[in-house]
């Protein structure tokens, strides 16, 4: 009797992805995108589609459907192409944000997105556009490398750095180093998954550093009798489905020794093995949260790695934000005399490229030709002369970029949702812009901080996890139709109080959101204490009587949705 040979086990997605960085670094390849381009959009390999293309900030673009028009856990890929821009710190000069401008018009139909991670995005870029863009970017200094994929993605950093007259230190060639070194440097091509960074020495730590892999804060202590600034390590932070707060690692770490420590940290993530093994558990956080490592026995690991013992950093030294604006949107008095900053809340983070050559215009007119994106989605020109804020305020609101805003358009955050987006379950941009007009009406004059946050999907690149309100896209059933809706999530902070929101068990339609929300916020206006914010009323209230303010009666849970599958695994968040 013969007996057939045993098939050989089918090679998961993880395994997949890790032969395929194995054979190519795709920041060398850029000319067979080139090639592509000259052959068209049918000649493009499926390993550039599926993977190779993320190194160089592109993604396909999704049909509209999102991931319920596909299969497998992703949505249909059109012929087109979303590419993010990566911007160290946020950093631009009025040549840079017009020429984006430029590209947006040309190529972009005329609509780009600043990201959570002081990115620019455009979306509708062809093959032969890939290849303009990318060569366009280059000549002015900028590049979409790194912006995605398994890699160092864009160093984040105060949009205030060296500006600030409440910094501690300006962390802002510190960032964008730490980009240079570790952007496109072959050592670093092939990380288990995406791996963020944030560096700050503002004292508001306006660029969550609690979520990402690595992040840098300033910290001042006192030896023998001086003064030195320095720097708290963080490791471990992130959102995606499954939210975890970064761990303190007790060590103080010095200025010059602060780019070889951050350097430290991403050769021990790329050596962990068993992060490659899948690609939902790959990011760093997973050793805290799987693995059983420490803050102090990451110390030791990297101390190993480095050689050498650092300074103890007690807890107790930090000086820690509460429950304050970490957006910088408004006029702000700059360090240097007679100089501010003006800020402008980007609804959504969406620009047309008008838009954006209006305010390389404005920033050449008013200031010195410096602007800066921030991880609100919002824009900043700075070094504009005191006696020139007003009019420059008049002319941003005249381009629908509004300084003096309510708190529901300012604390609004938008993921890219199933308008481009093949993860996702909800639309987002559109009904957060409808959601906001809808809460002004209904309650004008709101006078609390409120962090609204809207994602299509578990992924939460919307941020959901961290907002006061926070809104998590599904699909459900309303008289006989898929509708898109959202399951809500509150209580989610940063800072002296930062943890995740928590589930409250309730889902609605999109079109019932604002009755849900004018609900909720009433019982909080109804019953708030003196000087009591929202996030203390969340803290102080169960699940139970929040739920039933926004459904207004008594209902029992609903749980969460599990992600779909193969959600997580190549999102595209922030």
């Amino acid at each position: 009797m013969s007996t057939q040979p045993a098939a050989a086990p089918k090679e998961t997605k993880a395994q997949k992805s890790e032969r395929l960085k194995l054979a190519k670094n795709p920041w060398e390849a850029w000319d067979e995108v080139r090639e592509f381009a000259r052959q068209g959009r049918d000649s493009v390999l499926p390993e550039w589609t599926g993977l190779y293309f993320k190194w160089w900030g592109v993604y396909t673009q999704g049909d509209g459907l999102g991931v319920t028009g596909g299969a497998n856990g992703e949505g249909k890929a059109t012929e087109f192409f979303m590419m993010r821009i990566g911007l160290p710190n946020g950093i631009l000069t009025s040549a840079q944000t017009r020429v984006i401008g430029q590209l947006t018009q040309k190529y972009a139909r005329n609509l780009a997105d600043i990201t959570t991670r002081q990115n620019i995005q455009l979306h509708w870029l062809t093959l032969s556009g890939l290849v303009d863009v990318v060569d366009a970017l280059t000549a002015v200094g900028l590049s979409p490398k790194g912006a995605c994929g398994d890699v160092v993605r864009n160093v984040t950093g105060c949009p205030l750095a060296g500006l600030d007259h409440t910094e501690l230190i300006d962390s802002s060639p510190l960032a964008v180093e730490i980009a240079h070194q570790l952007t496109a440097n072959p050592e670093f091509y092939n990380l288990p998954r995406k791996f963020k960074i944030s560096v700050t020495g503002c004292p508001v730590w306006c660029t969550y550093p609690e979520i990402n892999d690595v992040a840098l804060t300033a910290i001042k202590r006192t030896v023998n009798g001086a003064d030195e600034i320095g720097y708290t390590l963080r490791v471990g932070g992130g959102l995606s489905t499954e939210p975890h707060i970064a761990e303190r690692i007790p060590a103080f770490i010095p200025q010059d020794k602060a780019l070889e420590v951050v350097t430290a940290v991403v050769r021990i993530f790329k050596e962990q093995s068993e992060l490659r093994e899948n690609r939902t558990r790959a990011r760093i956080k997973y050793l805290f949260m799987r693995h059983g490592w420490t803050p102090e026995s990451f110390l030791a690991a990297l101390e190993e790695k480095l050689g050498y013992k650092l300074d103890p950093n007690p807890a107790t030294a930090d000086i820690v934000p509460a429950d304050i604006y970490r957006d910088h949107v408004g006029i702000t008095s700059q360090r240097q005399p007679g100089l501010s900053s003006v800020g402008a809340s980007v609804l959504n983070g969406r620009l047309s490229g008008d838009q954006l050559i209006a305010l390389a215009d404005l920033a050449d007119k008013y200031g010195n030709g410096q602007l800066r994106a921030t991880i609100g989605q919002n824009i900043l020109i700075v070094n504009v002369p005191d006696r020139e804020t007003a009019a420059l305020v008049i002319e941003l609101n005249t381009l629908g970029l509004q300084v003096d805003v309510s708190a529901f358009w300012r604390g609004a955050i938008a993921c890219t949702g199933t308008e481009f987006c093949k993860l996702a379950i909800a639309e987002t941009k559109g009904f957060n812009k409808w959601l906001v007009n809808e809460l002004e009406d209904r309650l004008p004059g709101f006078d609390q901080q409120i962090r609204l946050h809207v994602t299509g999907c578990t992924n939460s690149c919307g941020q959901h996890w961290i907002a006061d309100i926070g809104l998590e896209g599904k699909k459900i059933k309303k008289d006989g139709q898929l509708v898109d809706a959202f399951f809500f999530c509150v209580g989610g902070s940063v800072g002296k109080y930062a943890r995740p929101a928590r589930p409250l068990g309730y889902r609605v339609a999109a079109t019932e959101v604002p009755d849900a929300i004018e609900r909720l916020l009433n019982g909080y206006l109804a019953v708030r204490t003196e000087g009591e914010d929202l996030r203390h009323y969340f803290d102080r209230t169960d699940d139970e009587t929040l739920r039933a303010q926004l459904a207004g009666a008594i209902i029992e849970p609903v749980e969460r949705d599990a992600p779909p599958v193969g959600a997580g695994r190549l999102a595209p968040g922030e």
